[in-house]
């Protein structure tokens, strides 16, 4: 499963008619976290099975993310996020489609740490929404690490947090992506 996703990655990219500078990798890795003051224990999930395609040459990006690989700590609570939260089953995937809109200020031929704003469509729960996120690209030789901190309101991605536990859980999580990509 893992192969036909990136292979369909690679093939959305490579419809762009450019096959330079292209960068790679399946293991990159997305955690969030959704605790509040009030909750008793760390609502914190990490998967490290992200998929990402990156064309340096003209900006875009595709990151998928299988949702049932997110892990946490507590087994309770990763069957409570895939089953009532997430609906892993019917929303199997998250993903994000978009383009680095400062790509002139990266040079990735020369090692060294560039902020970038990325824009595009993120999906997650079956709702699409359009988000700008600040980040930084990491070049060294030829890997990039992209790394990004956003915020993202469960509300706004139709997910429900039941009134038992609304004080435990965060109405808006902290996602952290960090995706060392190789060129390919």
């Amino acid at each position: 499963m893992k192969k036909i996703i990136l292979t369909s990655m690679v093939l959305a990219l490579a419809t762009s008619g450019v096959f330079a500078q292209k960068y790679l990798t399946r293991t990159g890795k997305v955690t969030f976290d959704a605790t509040t003051p009030t909750s008793p224990e760390k609502i914190a999930g990490m998967n490290n099975e992200v998929s990402t395609v990156f064309d340096a040459k003209v900006g875009n990006i595709l990151f998928q993310v299988p949702v049932k690989s997110f892990k946490f700590k507590n087994a309770l609570m990763q069957e409570h996020f895939n089953e009532n939260y997430m609906e892993s089953d019917k929303f199997p995937k998250a993903d994000f489609k978009g383009n680095i809109t400062n790509l002139s200020e990266v040079n990735f031929a020369k090692d060294g740490t560039y902020k970038t704003t990325v824009s595009g469509s993120l999906t997650i729960h079956g709702v699409t929404n359009t988000v700008t996120v600040s980040g930084t690209a990491t070049v060294t030789g030829t890997t990039v690490l992209l790394k990004a901190t956003f915020p993202a309101k469960l509300a706004e991605y139709k997910i429900s947090v039941p009134g038992l536990v609304a004080d435990k859980v965060a109405k808006e999580a902290s996602v952290i992506m960090e995706c060392s990509l190789t060129q390919k």
